[in-house]
């Protein structure tokens, strides 16, 4: 290839990756969201060791992640039908402002010296109340900014965002920690919400299309199981996020432990390993925006499927920090790859009148799972140490990859 050549494929790369830019709706909610994920990426690694800090129990990380998800069993399909049937970007103003005021009251409580594990518990339920409604408009929210033939690229620049965050947030938070405490993390957090609020504000949107009241709230909730459990491809998809949730994510919740008991580290070290992740996940989204218009988004489920869990495997065995840091970097762009086309190809499968009811199952699956798999996580590590206790979740998330190439071969071929 010759350089020119060479230099004009670069020049439309790069430009795909940041299609959904052209948007102005979509760049706003970018940039305020961005400047809101890295406050809460500070918040939740502050939480974490702080939480491990009082009680220097593995179990109790567990507790925490249980109560922040438990809400999403709870309200999740309730906040999908809620997505539908009222202006989304509303119900994202009211849920961010939530949050805000969340934050400012943890940071209250840490601050005064008066902070109890139980009330970070309390705190991370309310919390999860809130994202149980915010989670299923957001994800909806998305075909309100850019054409549906630029979902794909603006998903994966979403996750971009959120990764950028991710490897930001957290090292930010170990040095913040270190320097002035955690209850200046959740300050700062409480503060980055007016971005997104302002940046929510600002948007010219026409009018969606919302659900007609015709039928029962339960009646609706019920059309959107239907659906999924009908659908081969969307219900394969789903039931395997939920295992990827249940098995594959839990170590995240033992990562204040593994930071201090396995690699004997502190607080910059449990930083360091949660941006570590963030910045394999960054990069895996942004392949995906690159290569959001290929139509090869089932290859790309399945390679980040299998990738996940081998660099999980390599996690559980390594003792050393710089090695652990890489592996950390292939789990999240692993996990990045596949849950990316896994919400792009759900999304395309979906008509839009039930969308926000769909995007709360595929919700409810990614988070309601998740604190049971904390939960999980954390009592077994109690008892038999949080390295094997990695390893017997890798094994499930092997074998689960392995049934769906075997089971379902024409997802791979998806477009």
């Amino acid at each position: 290839m010759t350089k020119p050549a060479r230099r004009t494929g670069l020049l439309l790369a790069a430009r795909a990756t940041f299609v959904s830019f052209k948007y102005p709706n979509y760049r706003l909610w970018f940039f305020g969201q961005l400047v809101s994920l890295v406050g809460t990426w500070m918040q939740t690694t502050a939480q974490g060791y702080l939480v491990f800090e009082l009680t220097r129990s593995p179990a109790y990380l567990g507790y925490v992640g249980f109560a922040a998800g438990v809400p999403a069993w709870l309200f999740t399909l309730y906040g999908g039908l809620i997505a539908d049937r009222m202006s989304r970007r509303t119900l994202l103003i009211i849920t961010q402002t939530t949050m805000m005021t969340l934050a400012f009251g943890l940071a209250g409580l840490t601050f005064s010296g008066w902070v109890q594990p139980w009330h970070i518990i309390g705190f991370a339920f309310l919390l999860g109340i809130a994202n149980a409604f915010d989670a299923p408009a957001r994800q909806a929210f998305v075909l309100e900014m850019v054409s549906r033939e630029d979902l794909t690229n603006a998903i994966a620049l979403n996750s971009t965002m959120f990764n950028s965050a991710t490897a930001v947030g957290p090292a930010a938070a170990g040095l913040i920690y270190a320097w002035l405490g955690p209850a200046w993390c959740f300050t700062i957090n409480a503060i980055s919400f007016v971005a997104v609020i302002i940046a929510l504000a600002l948007m010219k949107l026409e009018k969606p299309a919302l659900a007609v009241r015709k039928t029962q709230p339960l009646q609706d909730i019920k059309a959107g199981l239907a659906f999924v459990a009908a659908h081969k491809t969307v219900r394969t998809i789903i039931l395997n996020l939920g295992v990827v949730s249940l098995f594959g994510l839990s170590f995240v919740t033992l990562m204040p432990a593994w930071a201090v008991k396995i690699l004997g580290g502190n607080a910059t070290t449990n930083g360091l390993m949660q941006s570590a992740r963030g910045i394999g996940a960054l990069i895996g989204a942004l392949m995906t925006a690159a290569l959001g218009r290929l139509h090869m988004r089932g290859r790309l489920l399945t390679y980040g499927n299998i990738v996940m869990p081998v660099c999980l495997l390599a996690f559980a065995a390594i003792r050393l920090l710089p090695f652990s840091l890489l592996t950390l970097l292939g789990i999240g762009w692993g996990f990045m790859v596949y849950a990316n086309n896994a919400n792009s190809l759900v999304q395309t499968q979906v008509p839009d009148d039930l969308r926000g009811r769909v995007m709360s199952i595929y919700t409810l699956t990614f988070f309601g799972f998740m604190p049971i798999g904390a939960l999980l996580a954390g009592s077994i590590a109690e008892n038999i140490g949080e390295p094997l206790t990695v390893l017997l979740g890798t094994i499930v998330l092997l074998a689960a990859a392995g049934l769906v190439i075997w089971r379902v071969p024409e997802l791979f071929r998806l477009e």
